[in-house]
């Protein structure tokens, strides 16, 4: 069992920028595969980044390529979102979500599991 705890959510002017922490418990954070998902009001929770089990390989949906970049400590079991450029349209409850399969995957259905979220707000 995994549990997941995620932090750095908040408001920011649009071409700012936060970083989001996730703060995992139990011995096995490094061989989980980590995720990054977020829903905005009104819509269904889409995937953001995902990073393997040593930070080896990362992959990123295209609206925030560029833009976002994950990255993880497996010694402080903690994956991290450092968001760049951030624009109105990244305003969303992110979430982290942790995968016992070593391969990346984007669909939220796959990861086995999930944090309470953080909340992102984007003013322009």
């Amino acid at each position: 069992q995994v549990q997941l705890v995620e932090s750095g959510g908040g408001l920011v002017q649009a071409g700012g920028s936060l970083r989001l922490s996730c703060a995992a418990s139990g011995r096995t954070f490094s061989s989980y595969t980590m995720g990054w998902f977020r829903q905005a009001p009104g819509k269904e929770r889409e995937f953001v980044a995902a990073i393997n089990w040593n930070g080896g390989t990362t992959y990123y949906a295209e609206s925030v390529k560029g833009r976002f970049t994950i990255s993880r400590d497996n010694a402080k079991n903690t994956v991290y979102l450092q968001m760049n450029s951030l624009k109105p349209e990244d305003t969303a409850v992110y979430y982290c979500a942790a995968r016992r399969v070593a391969n990346i995957a984007t669909g939220e259905y796959e990861y086995d599991y999930w944090g309470q979220g953080t909340q992102v707000t984007v003013s322009s």
